[in-house]
């Protein structure tokens, strides 16, 4: 990496000693003020052990901890319910999630999700992810994107939550999608587990982990590594390393103090983009779909954060959590010059290259209180807190002399700096079988960049005449309203109305590294969002989600040509259902028999998202969003016996959409149909398991991804095969 070292490390012990510093002070203070009690802190999470793989709720629960998800649309996506998703496949991890598209890439090192057509999915830049609720996006405001994602072997379950997440989490459009890691055992001094796979293309995955509880300390560590060469002729290549650590700390029954370390690096050629265009430098798809573009861009990333957190209970259903977080996070690039949509390099510009690093030193901190209180015969709760982010991110660009090469002159240099704070409340008013949740938030914004040097980036490499500079304090208040009606049997109706935030990022303010420009009255995104729908369980066998919403999207950020502004105003409005029938829970209650001690389960699902999104009014009025498809149909089945076999096939099946705002010819991604058969089966006790898969089952040839170096084909059928052990 460049940069000075000494400085980075500076910044970063103090970043992260003020984080837990102010975590600590908060954890101590609320030990010194615990009431010795014998009620227990509800875990939050399954261990990771055999004995715990139970299938959990398909929604969360209207209180949850101190958050409310009262009126809100939820999803749990419950690992356990379905044979080993592998780390890369998200069309399978969001197999029974309607409305998640994924934009696939060739090489299998970034996740990009997108929902409802509200933006580009690209880093997944318009969805907030967290960890355990804490966000891992580079910088919430100023580089909202994910470069670092916990291997699914590490994770329970996911928390999808739409609408009404802007008031739990943050600002952004699309919801909050939530990384629930497992706990350290607790019956069992020391435990280990390791699993193996080994696939297509030189794919290896390696996973180790161990855990136990020792009095009142229980741990947890993992190390993971995955590499491959993808199906690309060459420069497919990616290996990621990673491991977290945990040290979970139980003084007495109502308090528990968590501390955890994750580090990760990550390695990735960027193979480049295709086009249907014909020509001496053009990599036509139908001729070569496993063309290389570029043989030398390459994305190297390095993570490391550290987290304290506190979990308090004063009294019965009055409880307190306090989070700490700091770390460092360096996003290296190196790009050859000279190409186009889908053109291998050529020109004088293509003897060199543009070498990026981004750094990320950060610090942030959440606290919030959530306290029970009746009136009359009902139970009413409230929530409250605050929630603080900073950002030093330094960015420079330099120009390599080769295509190559990995440093060169200094061509730009630029400070960022981002502070964020909100303050939040939410009450949960109960009038019997009605539940009415007004939120509100206060959202504080700083964010500026000094632009300290810029000779010109581009291909004619112009210097700067005047540098940027941009600054700017905003202080947003959002509301929402949620409502839900107990139907009983296990049934509710909800309603959700709830704004939206979208600040311009460093990129919407000051072009890095590129030939773009921007427009100077950018004004931030906003949105509304209404929701109306019914869900429940109200029979055994039987589950189910529905729902329309709307989505009224200003000031959208997008492109002009060359130029980055706000596009206008899109309306977004849809339908989502969803549903599962345990077929042979079905048989037994209809005929009174036991069929499901014997045979198990066998369920079949379905789910889809219907979308009219369209711009109305700006320079794109009447286009379609980007990435926004008429439907998005999710089916299959999963069979379970006695947990000791899950065999799973899932389709995938997308209607034709585009990836730009503007509906150019050159962005069209066609409709595709895409199924998946895997399995899994413990074969001695409970210790070890073999497991096995078919992605791409029916061997599509499709593509989910288009960007401005052009097509980005999807994988055709593969394999994976592999086993674990548990001691």
């Amino acid at each position: 990496m460049n940069g000075k070292p000494h400085d980075a490390i500076a910044r970063l012990l103090r970043v992260v000693s003020f984080a837990l510093l102010l975590c600590a002070t908060i954890g101590v203070t609320a030990a010194q003020d615990a009431v010795n009690r014998l009620s227990e802190v509800v875990v939050q999470a399954e261990a990771e052990s055999p004995d715990e793989e139970r299938v959990q709720a398909p929604f969360l629960p209207d209180v949850q901890q101190t958050r409310i998800n009262t009126g809100k649309k939820t999803s749990v996506i419950d690992f356990d319910k379905m044979p080993q998703v592998q780390t890369d496949n998200y069309r399978q991890a969001f197999s029974q999630t309607p409305g998640l598209l994924v934009s696939e890439l060739s090489n299998p090192s970034l996740l990009s999700v997108g929902s409802r057509g509200i933006g580009d999915p690209h880093e997944t830049q318009n969805l907030l992810v967290l960890k355990d609720g804490i966000p891992f996006v580079l910088d919430m405001l100023g580089y909202p994107t994910v470069y670092y994602v916990p291997p699914f072997e590490a994770i329970d379950r996911l928390e999808f939550v739409r609408g009404g997440a802007s008031l739990l989490y943050g600002p952004q459009p699309s919801g909050s999608l939530n990384y629930v890691t497992h706990l350290p055992q607790r019956d069992r001094r020391f435990a280990a587990f390791a699993q193996q796979t080994f696939g297509s293309d030189d794919l290896l995955s390696s996973y180790v982990s161990f855990d136990g509880t020792v009095d009142r300390f229980g741990y947890l560590g993992y190390f993971s590594r995955r590499s491959g060469d993808t199906f690309r002729e060459e420069n497919g290549d990616f290996e990621t390393l990673g491991g977290s650590f945990k040290l979970v700390f139980t003084p007495q029954g109502t308090t528990r103090v968590i501390f955890n370390f994750d580090a990760y690096s990550a390695d990735s050629g960027e193979p480049g983009g295709l086009t249907f265009a014909t020509g001496a430098r053009a990599l036509n798809y139908n001729e070569n779909r496993d063309a290389t573009q570029n043989l030398f861009d390459r994305v190297r990333v390095e993570r490391y954060q550290p987290s304290l957190s506190l979990e308090h209970e004063f009294q019965p259903g009055t409880v307190m959590t306090a989070t700490a977080y700091g770390g460092y996070v360096s996003r290296f690039s190196k790009r050859q010059q000279g190409t186009g949509f889908g053109t291998t390099p050529a020109g004088s510009s293509a003897d060199n290259n543009l070498i990026q690093l981004q750094e990320f030193y950060t610090a942030g901190a959440d606290a919030r209180l959530r306290h029970d209180w009746s009136w009359g015969a009902n139970t009413n709760t409230l929530t409250a807190g605050g929630t603080f982010f900073y950002s030093d991110s330094p960015f420079t660009t330099r120009r390599g002399n080769t295509p190559d090469a990995e440093d060169g002159e200094l061509r730009q240099d630029v400070d960022r700096e981002s502070t964020y704070g909100a303050l939040f409340a939410e009450n949960k008013f109960t009038f019997g079988r009605l539940s009415v949740v007004p939120a509100v938030r206060l959202e504080l914004l700083a964010q500026s960049i000094d632009e300290k040097l810029n000779l010109g980036t581009g291909e004619t490499l112009t210097p700067t005449s005047e540098l940027s500079q941009d600054e700017d304090f905003e202080a947003v208040p959002l509301f929402a309203l949620g409502l839900e009606y107990d139907l009983g049997a296990q049934s509710e109706a909800y309603f959700n109305v709830a704004q939206g935030y979208k600040p311009k990022t460093y990129s919407d303010a000051v072009p890095l590294g590129t030939n773009d420009t921007i427009s100077e009255n950018l004004q931030p995104g906003e949105t509304f969002t209404y929701e109306l729908g019914i869900r429940g369980t109200p029979l055994p066998w039987l589950t189910f989600d529905t729902s329309v919403f709307l989505i009224d999207y200003d000031n959208r950020f997008g492109r002009v040509g060359s130029n980055l502004q706000n596009v206008g105003r899109s309306i977004n409005r849809g339908w989502d259902v969803s549903a599962e029938v345990d077929i042979v829970k079905a048989i037994d209650a209809a005929r009174a028999t036991k069929f499901a001690e014997t045979f198990g389960s066998f369920s079949l699902y379905t789910n889809v998202e219907f979308l009219d999104a369209q711009f109305v009014a700006g320079p794109l009025d009447g286009a379609i969003p980007q990435y926004a498809p008429d439907y998005l149909l999710r089916t299959g089945a999963i069979y379970r016996w006695r947990d000791r076999v899950k065999v799973a096939l899932m389709g995938t099946m997308v209607d034709e959409h585009f990836a730009d705002d503007a509906n150019s010819p050159n962005f069209y991604i066609p409709g595709y149909s895409v199924w998946d058969l895997t399995a899994e089966a413990k074969v001695y006790k409970d210790r070890v398991r073999v497991l096995a898969g078919v992605n791409n089952l029916f061997d599509q040839d499709y593509y989910s991804r288009i960007r401005s170096n052009g097509i980005d084909p999807a994988y055709r059928r593969n394999y994976y095969t592999g086993f674990s052990i548990n001691f």
